[in-house]
């Protein structure tokens, strides 16, 4: 079966979330673990396939303006995926306090960038 790259970016986020609290869990928050533990072993005998050639290495990135009042930092990520199969992604606030959303988004990009150059070295280095 394949797996769609976004049911896993949607428990990262959760977890990303639920991780703020781990010195603090309450009822709801070990509700909400949980769930994404049973959809966890619900989802254990899924795989990811790639097949298509050539395999063509794929990077998206974007930034979630600040969408909370309790939130200083912008939340940006990236995924790299390769023959629709996620190879690497990440989430996380930027560590830069930025002004523009245009300047959040450059940000962003950069740091997919080095992201992108790590991995097309690595494909480089890998017999396909």
């Amino acid at each position: 079966m394949y797996l769609s790259s976004a049911m896993r970016l949607d428990i990262s986020f959760i977890v990303c979330k639920l991780s703020r609290f781990m010195s603090n869990l309450s009822s709801d928050h070990w509700r909400v673990l949980e769930r994404v533990l049973c959809y966890l072993k619900g989802t254990m005998s899924y795989e990811i396939h790639y097949s298509g050639h050539p395999a063509v290495l794929e990077g998206y990135s974007d930034v979630n303006w600040i969408s909370d009042i309790d939130e200083l930092y912008v939340t940006s990520g990236y995924v790299f995926t390769i023959d629709r199969g996620v190879v690497s992604w990440r989430s996380c606030e930027q560590t830069i306090l930025t002004r523009l959303i245009m300047e959040a988004e450059l940000v962003a990009l950069d740091t997919a960038t080095v992201e992108a150059d790590w991995l097309r070295e690595l494909l480089m280095d890998l017999p396909m």
